[in-house]
């Protein structure tokens, strides 16, 4: 089966442009997770008979937002973190409340969890560094607690480059958003739990791999990107998993999708 994940900037302007259907028919994916929907269900009519779709929307019209559409029914599924998490960090800052942007949505399946994930932005002014550093921890002790229980598939925009080979030009952007030594320590705290760069556990030392392009420059073009899209999975699913692979080739937002391969059946 595939679980694709991809930062659509906008599922209504994707949709518009007509590029939603194409992709769907080209690659197929068993699982679909979304981030930055940008839209409320009934803003959106997808003629998706073969999905089951999940939403999770921001209190705010139009503002960030996860989904996940699905070929087969889950066990469960679970709009943001567990209310003893939120307690415990402080999720809220002056750019707002990030339990009420609709960033994280868990389906449950028999053989594993699928959580697909927002990351904040740090700004550009890195004033949203205090919140990452609450974020990370706060959506990894979800993940670890749901791997506890069974194995784990977490996947989205993480909004962080984790080495140089991650984007085409580290040392200028050494310190800045999205490559900051306090977010690369929360993507090496997410390694240290025992999760799994799919696409970089099948693809060591491979430059160029990017799924993010500014719209300056003609940055996708000439392939000027950083990689802050992820599928990371439980250790012990690694044997299951055939492949990881990034489709540059799919337009029609600033990020293209991810994916990952698992022999795995979900229904007959």
């Amino acid at each position: 089966m595939k679980i694709y994940s991809w930062n659509v900037n906008g599922i209504r302007a994707v949709h518009k442009k007509g590029l939603l259907q194409p992709f769907l028919d080209e690659h197929q994916p068993d699982i679909l997770c979304l981030q930055e929907t940008k839209a409320n269900h009934d803003q959106i009519d997808l003629d998706w008979p073969e999905y089951e779709e999940y939403w999770h929307s921001a209190d705010k019209k139009g503002y960030s937002g996860t989904a996940i559409f699905t070929k087969s029914s889950p066990i469960d599924v679970t709009n943001g973190l567990p209310e003893d998490i939120m307690s415990k960090y402080e999720l809220a800052d002056v750019y707002g409340d990030t339990t009420k942007e609709g960033r994280v949505i868990t389906a449950e399946y028999e053989p594993f969890y699928v959580s697909t994930v927002y990351t904040p932005n740090a700004k550009d002014d890195l004033s949203r560094i205090a919140m990452r550093q609450q974020w990370d921890p706060a959506y990894l002790e979800f993940m670890d607690r749901l791997q506890h229980k069974k194995p784990v598939i977490f996947c989205g925009d993480l909004n962080v480059a984790h080495e140089e080979i991650d984007l085409a030009r580290p040392k200028p952007n050494e310190g800045k958003k999205g490559f900051t030594l306090e977010e690369r320590a929360g993507f090496e705290s997410i390694l240290k739990k025992e999760f799994v760069d799919t696409l970089r556990h099948f693809n060591p030392g491979v430059p160029e791999l990017y799924t993010w392009w500014s719209h300056w420059g003609g940055a996708r073009e000439r392939n000027v990107g950083w990689r802050i899209d992820y599928v990371m999975v439980s250790k012990q699913l690694m044997p299951l998993i055939k492949n990881a692979r990034i489709h540059p080739g799919v337009v029609g937002s600033d990020h293209c999708p991810v994916s990952i391969e698992i022999n795995v059946t979900l229904w007959s």
